[in-house]
């Protein structure tokens, strides 16, 4: 199944500190009537770090059996621990995912030799298509375009999710990596600059809330329509940047709140966002079109 376009990072919503299986399967259904290309359940949105085994799991086939084989699912299986990343990830193929999304070791901080030895231990463990998840931000290590290159050469690592917020490197990888190596942006608001430099699509916070928009962003990238894709992008600029006002999920989670979509509990040490932000998130969705009226 192609992995392109519109992939949402799939927030994990709750109920009473509990996951809220209705509204997790009404968020897959709503997704797929908007185009959303694919889904990613315990990443970073959907607050893995947060989550006991057994809950990243249930996440992990919540999403499967709510997508029903209509879109690929790239379940987060990524940890600092090598072990419980092997292990996570034999779940998802057990689960049916069809990839993983393994982020880069956070708070070792591994060398470009360990992050090497830990993606390379994964890919000999499961058989399952695997794709780097590099985000200096939260990990501190940064996997250099040569290390990736290296681990690219092997059948199992596809690609990368980007969230550097460096638009060349996808150039750099592309040219050590080749052209079918699959890259992802995580930075929202590089999308359509990250594509124009040999990029296949991202996996988007904001596609938690504007999904249709979003979807429709890469569809016209897709078949050649730069302009409509830029304009699109444009309008989503003000949201972008709200959904990042306070740390990400918060901002998303009220977002989806006023939506209707799915409570904005969140787990500690994550709290709900401030007025200031509320305020923000609010003009944003209605900039964008997904508010009729601003609250009094």
């Amino acid at each position: 199944m192609k992995i392109h376009g519109s992939i949402v990072a799939l927030v994990t919503p709750f109920r009473n500190g509990e996951i809220d299986a209705a509204a997790y399967r009404a968020l897959v259904e709503w997704h797929i009537a908007e185009g959303t290309d694919g889904f990613v359940p315990v990443g970073t949105t959907g607050e893995s770090p947060t989550l006991s085994h057994a809950e990243h799991e249930r996440a992990i086939d919540l999403c499967i059996e709510a997508v029903a084989g209509r879109r690929p699912v790239i379940a987060g299986t990524g940890s600092n621990s090598t072990a419980e990343a092997i292990s996570l990830t034999r779940y998802a193929k057990r689960a049916g995912a069809d990839a993983v999304l393994v982020v880069t070791p956070y708070y070792n901080k591994p060398t470009q030799e360990g992050l090497y030895a830990h993606f390379r231990a994964i890919h000999d463990a499961v058989d399952i298509p695997i794709i780097i998840y590099n985000i200096p931000g939260r990990c501190v290590v940064d996997m250099s375009p040569e290390t990736m290159a290296r681990l690219a050469e092997l059948p199992n690592i596809v690609g990368v999710k980007d969230a550097t917020g460096d638009i060349v490197r996808p150039l750099r990888i592309r040219e050590l990596c080749g052209p079918d190596f699959l890259q992802l942006t995580g930075e929202d608001a590089n999308t359509v600059a990250f594509l124009a430099h040999g990029g296949h699509g991202a996996i988007s916070v904001t596609a938690n809330v504007a999904p249709r928009l979003c979807a429709e962003m890469h569809a016209a990238w897709r078949r050649g329509d730069p302009a409509r894709a830029l304009a699109i992008h444009e309008r989503l600029l003000p949201l972008h940047r709200a959904l990042f006002f306070e740390t990400n999920p918060a901002p998303v989670k009220y977002a989806l709140a006023r939506l209707g979509r799915c409570s904005e509990e969140l787990r500690l040490p994550l709290v709900p966002v401030s007025e200031t932000t509320r305020r923000a998130v609010d003009r944003a969705l209605a900039q964008a079109g997904l508010l009729e009226t601003l609250p009094s």
